[in-house]
């Protein structure tokens, strides 16, 4: 064989032209694409990604519409027959209740602050679009919001934490009979209404947007209506938050959350979990409010009211009359007949709190102390609660509580057995008074 003859053994003519490949280096070529090709499939499917998709699958339920909120949220309209809470296993059996059996007029939407303030709050995601009926608004969860989660299986709960002993009764580990808890990495403003069966209370939330200054931080102004079982608390939560953990920004959001167990392993925010039944179209649990109060300025309310139907079903309220949803019946036991406390208030979660300097410098409410009042603390106004006699009411007895003053203050400046007005908040970290 001649030289040009070997030469042309050696190469394998591919495709048309000039362009020859040697048949070694296309090999090398394709095995080097093959393993490049394993690597990504390893990498797309590794048991977290698995665990994710699977996550927002139970998550994210099939849409019948999608909205593209101006604010980053993707809202997914999803059939209210399929939404998440349905499959709850206490709910297997469970028939949606469209309207609450009953319709509470307000006796007052006066805040007992001032006549200048303003109710006129609303979810910036509705300006992009609304939802079909039959179907319920669901802020659509992604992959990123549960990389920030502690683990997949408390995505969308309040940290697990230890108690402390109570200051109202120092003899008890847990709570006391008041249904209060001393959570080590929580401080709160509170107004406190006890030793009573409640089935109802309500409030008008001034709306605020304090800053939130660690990762893990989040703040809140709600209320919570609770009663003991056992050794737990049960609640249920409803009001604003500020939760770049939960939500991956700093925007003051209206949130719900449940628990059965002190927060231990029942209940989340929203629509996290199975829980939570949502009947209303036009609201969605998480979303971001708008517009926001500012100091010396134009201050701005949302609404707020939790009742307990003939059915033993806590519905959520807002603007008085618009039912949102509720908390079916079969998630709860003593909390199923009533509740035994109420609280209304601001709360901080941090594991800068309650411990050694330097404080958390996250905010409550607006950021300034209660002493400071309107239009520059944060405030409840209207405070009303419902017992057996099924009439709305301000509470006759009331008590405050703060549970680092020097940090976070509080103050109803009601006389006794009048309609409170109550102010709460504060900075967090102070050089002077909370370093």
């Amino acid at each position: 064989m001649s030289a040009s003859q070997k030469k042309r053994s050696r190469y394998q003519q591919v495709g048309m032209g000039k362009y020859k490949v040697p048949i070694l280096l296309l090999c090398v070529f394709f095995n080097l694409c093959t393993i490049l090709e394993l690597k990504v499939d390893a990498r797309t499917y590794s048991p977290l990604e698995r665990e994710i998709e699977a996550k927002l699958k139970l998550l994210n339920k099939p849409a019948v519409k999608s909205i593209r909120s101006e604010d980053g949220d993707i809202i997914d309209c999803v059939s209210i027959y399929n939404q998440p809470s349905l499959d709850h296993p206490a709910l297997k059996n469970h028939s949606i209740r469209m309207v609450p059996d009953f319709l509470l007029e307000s006796q007052s939407s006066s805040t007992g602050v001032t006549s200048n303030s303003s109710s006129d709050v609303f979810q910036t995601w509705t300006k992009s679009g609304s939802c079909p009926e039959e179907t319920v608004p669901i802020r659509r969860i992604r992959k990123e919001d549960l990389l920030r989660a502690v683990s997949l299986d408390r995505f969308g709960q309040k940290p697990l934490e230890l108690f402390v002993n109570s200051t109202y009764n120092t003899n008890l580990n847990f709570h006391n009979l008041d249904g209060f808890v001393n959570l080590k990495n929580r401080a709160d403003a509170l107004l406190m209404a006890y030793a009573f069966n409640f089935i109802g209370a309500q409030a008008n939330i001034n709306v605020w947007n304090p800053k939130v200054e660690k990762p893990e931080d989040f703040t809140t102004a709600q209320m919570w209506l609770k009663a003991t079982n056992g050794d737990n608390l049960e609640s249920v939560e409803a009001g604003w938050t500020v939760n770049p953990k939960l939500y991956g920004d700093h925007k003051t959001r209206f949130f719900v959350y449940w628990t059965k167990d002190t927060y231990k392993s029942t209940g989340c925010f929203d629509l996290t979990c199975k829980g939570f039944v949502q009947t209303n179209k036009d609201v969605a649990l998480g979303a971001i409010l708008a517009p926001i109060s500012i100091p010396f300025g134009q201050q701005y309310e949302i609404n707020v009211g939790i009742f307990q139907d003939n059915n033993q079903n806590w519905w959520l309220k807002i603007k008085n009359n618009i039912p949102v949803g509720y908390w079916p019946a079969e998630l709860f036991g003593n909390l199923k007949h009533s509740a035994t406390t109420v609280q209304w208030g601001g709360q901080v979660f941090s594991y800068a709190v309650k411990t050694k300097p330097p404080h958390t410098g996250t905010q409550m409410g607006s950021g300034e102390e209660a002493y400071n009042k309107y239009k520059h603390a944060c405030y409840m106004g209207a405070v009303r609660i419902k017992d057996y006699s099924q009439a709305l009411k301000y509470p006759q007895f009331v008590t405050t509580h703060a549970g680092e003053p020097e940090c976070y203050s509080a103050l109803n400046i009601a006389p006794y057995g009048k309609d409170p007005v109550f102010f709460f908040g504060g900075a967090g970290r102070q050089p002077r008074y909370c370093p």
